[in-house]
């Protein structure tokens, strides 16, 4: 069976103002939300390997929370570290707005560590979390060692921390070299706005450097995207190398609807994915449901648009539900919420 390998950092989230009227909440953050949609959008067919490190303070119960997976590969565990777990404390500003404090000692991946656990694997999924997940020398080294598709969202790459481990936002270094890594990227709005003021040249950035799809999500606003020449999903048939060769670093890409074109004379696609209209309960986690869908559907053949209208629709779904417990038969249908 085909295998998804998914690279991120499990959190025990302690979580203020989520809503006004009610205490604190803790439970699990951070790639549980991932993890509960690659659950529900993955083919039957599909397997889920977690790359994951957890801290032997919280193994126990991150072993329990993997076994609510249905897709979870026989035998597939976290890797237990003598660390304490990452935990985060989030302080609810708005529902799009919040302030982060992390603490932990889980390390990230080295090659020598990950490069004989991805071998056997089919893609992979990765989401810096914590943002320590990966240096961009093992993200390179991954590139290099793994010829299956990568989906990355950079997320907390663009989170620096300060010394009483509030997080704060800064620009990515180097971030052509960043997208080269990977075939799909996902960032956000203020993310997107760390690395360029201007999102064409951002794209003309992120395409050139060899990435087939730019995804930048926009909360209620759902998400928009450009696509490389020729790429309309892993079963369209464009490489790494023959995306990267339609954009030379120095092309100066125009983005007007259906109408932008690379240094090949072929056209750039770029659309907005409108999201569904809905009450939020809980935005906690809708990005990374949002990316996971996105993958899956990408890995079962969908074309670019209907994996990303499917995206919008589960982390819209995401915001209905508190938590991460039970995420991905939430997200199936199967969890009534009152």
């Amino acid at each position: 069976m085909p295998k998804v390998g998914v690279i991120g950092s499990l959190v025990w989230d302690l979580i203020h103002g989520r809503d006004p009227l009610a205490p604190p909440t803790e439970e699990w953050g951070g790639i549980a939300y991932a993890l509960g949609g690659l659950d529900a959008s993955l083919p039957p067919d599909w397997q889920i390997v977690p790359l994951i490190k957890v801290g032997r303070d919280l193994a126990p119960q991150a072993a329990e929370l993997l076994r609510g997976l249905t897709r979870l590969a026989p035998g597939a565990r976290c890797v237990e570290v003598p660390a304490p777990n990452n935990r985060v404390v989030l302080h609810y500003q708005s529902a799009e707005r919040r302030c982060e404090r992390m603490s932990g000692g889980v390390p990230g991946w080295t090659w020598l560590e990950l490069g004989p656990m991805v071998m056997d694997l089919d893609a992979i999924y990765l989401n810096f979390i914590s943002g320590f997940e990966l240096t961009l020398g093992t993200a390179q080294a991954l590139r290099q060692g793994f010829h299956g598709p990568i989906y990355a969202d950079l997320h907390s790459l663009f989170l620096g921390m300060h010394h009483d481990g509030i997080r704060v936002l800064q620009p990515l270094a180097d971030p052509a070299a960043w997208f080269g890594c990977f075939d799909v990227v996902q960032l956000n709005e203020d993310e997107m706005h760390q690395l360029s003021p201007d999102p064409l040249s951002l794209s003309a950035q992120a395409l050139g450097a060899g990435t087939s799809l730019l995804v930048v999500t926009l909360g209620p606003k759902g998400a928009a995207y450009v696509a490389a020449p020729g790429f309309d999903g892993w079963g369209s048939g464009v490489t790494l190398s023959e995306a990267k060769g339609a954009f030379p670093d120095a092309w100066p890409l125009r983005l007007a609807q259906g109408d932008a074109k690379a240094s090949t004379g072929q056209p750039v696609r770029t659309a907005l994915i409108p999201a569904p209209t809905i009450d939020t309960l809980d935005p906690t986690g809708c990005g990374d449901v949002f990316g996971a869908a996105a993958c899956a559907r990408l890995l079962a053949g969908a074309r670019v648009e209907p994996a990303l209208a499917h995206a919008t629709r589960l982390a819209a779904r995401n915001a209905g539900l508190r938590g991460a417990g039970g995420l991905g038969r939430h997200l199936r249908g199967e969890l009534l919420v009152p």
